[in-house]
């Protein structure tokens, strides 16, 4: 199993509006408030959006702590 690359930072998927938009933003939300580098969520937002919505929460998955 991969190592989570934030693990600091926690998003909750379960219970919440499983539109992609809304799950993306959430993440931006949650990386600028623990004061990441616009290129880091810029990386993350290039590879949770080049495919499709399992591949969105599979990243969300790689890069978050997740309920």
């Amino acid at each position: 199993m991969q190592e989570v690359k934030y693990p600091q930072i926690k998003i909750t998927l379960v219970g919440e509006n499983g539109n992609a938009y809304a799950i993306l933003g959430r993440c931006i939300k949650a990386m600028k408030r623990a004061k990441l580098s616009n290129t880091e969520i810029e990386t993350f937002k290039k590879e949770a959006t080049s495919h499709d919505y399992p591949h969105l929460l599979t990243t969300v998955m790689n890069y978050f702590t997740c309920d």
